[in-house]
Parts: C-alpha cells; structure tokens; sequence
C-alpha cells in the first residue's frame, strides 16, 4: 500500500514541474523559445506542413491568447450582475470557435485534436491560414490581412466587415509590427 502513495505522490510531484500559464517573455522570440521548445518545435512542424511562417504564427497566437492555453473570451452578464455565459466559445491557444474547430478536425482528420495543445492548435493555423490564402488570395506572410480575415471569419472579411471596426485595424496592425519584430528576432536567434 505505501508503495502505490509513493508511485501518486511521485506523479503529483512530476505535474508540478510541467509550465503553468503562458511564457515570461513574450516580446523576445528567442527568450521564449528558449523557455518553451515544444512551442517552437510545433510551429516548425506547421511552417513545414502548411507553409506559414513561424514570426507569423506566434504573432497571431500572442494577440489570441497571450500563448495562453487556456485562454478563454470574458464572460457576459445581463443587468452587470446575472452570469449569461461566455462571449463566444473561442478558447486555448488559438481561440478558435468550436464550429471551425469542428471543421479543421473534419477536414483533417485530427478528432482527438485539443485547442489547448500548442501542436494542434499551430497547426489549427496553418490550416485556417491556407483556408484564407484559397478562398481570399491573402498570402500566408501577410500578417494583418491573415489576422483580419482570421478575426472576422471569411465571409466577414470578403464583405469588409473590418472596415467599420477602428478598434480592429489598430489590433491588425499591431499584430502585423509584431510579426516583424518576432521575424527580426528569429534571425539572431542561436537555434531557430
């Protein structure tokens, strides 16, 4: 009997150790490479299968969700008081809705795939991203115009829908200056 506490207390000491919460750095690529490979292992894997660039990708994901797994949109009250429910069903690393999820998972064939698993949801990207590229002919480097039509969904971005957001062109091109100071960064980066 003591010997099966020492196996679970072994396997609770061992889930301590495992990253909490997003990088410490995130305006250094290659602070938070360093910190965190598996990330930059799976964006590698998603500029090999589907092209789009790492500085890319972490741009996207560090507006999304801050490389937060588990981010989630805020919640929504009725009268400021009463709990309606989340804004949307957007969540993890990607903050994808769970009818796109859905949809990348079919396409893909990944059932098992989670929105918290940085893998998946780098790959969820380049999926998307390629989705834009076929339907909207927005190259996959174009960080502001792929963070537009991500954000507003394709329909919204073929209809311009962005156009009347302010707010939204700010963020676009925040997450576009991002992505060229990560690009920057990578250069001098020892591994990357």
């Amino acid at each position: 009997m003591s010997r099966i506490l020492l196996v679970a207390l072994c396997l609770v000491l061992a889930g301590c150790g495992a990253p909490k919460g997003p990088p410490r750095n995130l305006d250094n690529a290659c602070a938070l490479a360093a910190e965190r490979p598996k990330y930059m292992r799976a964006m590698k894997r998603t500029e090999r299968r589907w092209n789009v660039p790492v500085h890319v990708q972490m741009a996207m994901i560090h507006q999304e969700s801050k490389f937060d797994g588990r981010a989630r949109t805020p919640h929504r009250y009725a009268l400021g008081i009463i709990p309606m429910g989340r804004l949307s069903s957007a969540y993890g690393y990607a903050q994808a809705i769970d009818g796109t999820w859905d949809d990348y998972k079919r396409a893909t064939g990944k059932r098992r795939a989670k929105r918290t698993d940085i893998a998946d949801a780098t790959d969820f990207m380049g999926w998307y991203m390629n989705e834009t590229r076929r339907r909207l002919n927005i190259p996959l480097g174009d960080a502001r115009n792929q963070y537009l039509a991500y954000h507003e969904g394709h329909g919204g971005y073929a209809r311009g829908s962005y156009r009347r957001k302010s707010w939204l062109l700010t963020v676009a091109d925040r997450v576009d200056r991002r992505a060229d100071m990560y690009k920057q960064q990578l250069k001098s980066c020892r591994r990357w």
